[in-house]
Parts: structure tokens; C-alpha cells; sequence
């Protein structure tokens, strides 16, 4: 059994005291929560706060992207190594803004991830098509294309930790959302192409979430399907409420 992950990702928002006001009024909400897993994705200035804060609590805390390298001319950038020392332990790779506005690409996705792995830190690899795509008939194709490029090179026995969160492009922040079906159609095909390059144990065990406005009246219908487990939260995760909401209602 996959045990569900639900993770809030707070992209440009909150800064360190505004985190821990709302870790003040949402920790206590779900504190006896143990059905699904917890994560959260703060901004890098608020990320060492946000570990800190959850310590000994059932929810975790993550980065929301990271450079491949230990260290080099980067400005602005964040190593996996920094993030080891403030004692991170998960980092989102190729998100589709990252991808949109910040120019990564299949090939730094490969390489973030690798990284990732080989520092221990859980990755939530995130994959999706755009509008234009999906009425193409490609989001097969993308999604393929895309699961196999973020895994080239990456071997079974390294993949125990590895989550795949499918975000359509044209589902996040628009209120669209794909349809239960929709949405359990791509996360199976994301998980036969794991099965091609990683084998079947892995893909039958690796966790995928669904990323593309989730609120709380539309989780339960999308995490009743097979293939779901789990969700990648925007916009209405940066309310406590709202996020206490769907990490509730998200348990089958």
C-alpha cells in the first residue's frame, strides 16, 4: 500500500514570520492526522524556520528547488549541500513554472535529480503537459518524454524515496482541474513508464501525487482513483484552514 502524501507548495508567498504563524494555526488542526503523509514547501528565506517548526510535529518540510552542484559560481542559487545543513530533507524538481519562467529543461531536471538522490534528500519530480498539448492528443507523448528524460541514468535501488507529482500546465491557478479520470489516466501512464526504466517493484511502490488546483471539495473525488496518491497543493494551501481541509478530506 502507498501510504498518501499530501504537500502544500507556497511558491512567492509568506515570509519567515507569517510560516510560523500559519504553522501556529495549522499544526494543531491536524495533529492527530496519521493517514497520509505531510510536507511543505516554503520560500527559501523561511525554509530553515519551517524545519525547525516542524520538528517532532507529522508534518515535514522541503525546498522548492535546488542547483545540482555542491557549490560554484552561481548567484542566487541553492546547493544540495545547503540544504543538507539546515537539515532539509526533500526538494521539488522541475516544477512547471520553474520550467516556464526560470528556463529548466528536461536535462537540469535529470541532472537535479540525480543530485537529490545521491544527497538523500526525497525528491517530488513534477511532470505535466500544457493546454495546447492535451488538445493535440500528446499528453501521452509528453508525459513520456518527460518521465524517461527525468530518469535517465537513475537505477532502481536509488528510486525508494522518489515521488512523481502530474500537474497539467493548464490546470494550476486557472480553477480548472483535470478530471478524476483525467488525471488517473496520466499518473498510470507515469507509472508504466517508471516500470520500462526502473521496474515494476519500483513503479508499484513509488507515490504519485496530482498537482492543478486541489481545494477541498474536489481531493476526495481525485484521491479515489487508483492511481492517485497524493496531491500537490497551490494557491489553497496557503490558508490553514483550506490546507487542514484537504489534507482531511484527502483520506480514503
Amino acid at each position: 500500500m502507498r501510504k498518501p502524501l499530501i504537500a502544500a507548495n507556497w511558491k512567492m508567498y509568506k515570509t519567515p514570520k507569517e510560516s510560523l504563524a500559519f504553522l501556529d494555526e495549522f499544526l494543531p488542526l491536524v495533529k492527530d492526522h496519521t493517514s497520509s503523509d505531510i510536507t511543505i514547501f516554503p520560500t527559501m528565506s523561511s525554509l530553515h524556520r519551517v524545519i525547525e517548526a516542524t520538528k517532532g510535529t507529522n508534518a515535514t518540510a522541503g525546498a522548492q528547488t535546488m542547483h545540482w552542484l555542491d557549490e560554484g559560481p552561481y548567484t542566487g542559487e541553492t546547493s544540495p549541500t545547503m540544504l543538507k545543513s539546515i537539515d532539509c530533507t526533500r526538494v521539488l524538481i522541475g516544477h512547471s513554472e520553474r520550467r516556464q519562467y526560470f528556463n529548466e529543461t528536461d536535462e537540469t531536471v535529470n541532472l537535479k535529480l540525480k543530485a537529490a538522490l545521491a544527497h538523500n534528500l526525497i525528491p517530488i519530480v513534477c511532470v505535466g503537459e500544457t493546454f495546447d498539448k492535451r488538445q493535440s492528443g500528446l499528453t501521452e507523448a509528453v508525459l513520456r518524454w518527460q518521465v524517461a528524460c527525468a530518469l535517465n541514468g537513475i537505477h532502481g535501488h536509488a528510486c525508494s524515496q522518489l515521488v512523481v507529482a502530474y500537474e497539467p500546465v493548464w490546470a494550476i491557478g486557472t480553477g480548472s482541474v483535470a478530471t478524476p479520470q483525467q488525471a488517473n489516466e496520466a499518473h498510470a501512464i507515469i507509472r508504466r513508464v517508471v516500470a520500462v526504466h526502473l521496474g515494476q517493484h519500483c513503479a508499484d511502490a513509488m507515490r504519485i501525487l496530482y498537482g492543478g488546483s486541489v481545494k477541498p471539495d474536489n481531493v476526495a473525488s481525485l484521491m479515489a482513483e487508483s492511481e492517485i496518491d497524493g496531491a500537490l497543493v497551490g494557491g489553497a494551501s496557503l490558508q490553514p484552514k483550506s490546507f487542514a481541509a484537504i489534507v482531511k478530506n484527502g483520506v480514503q
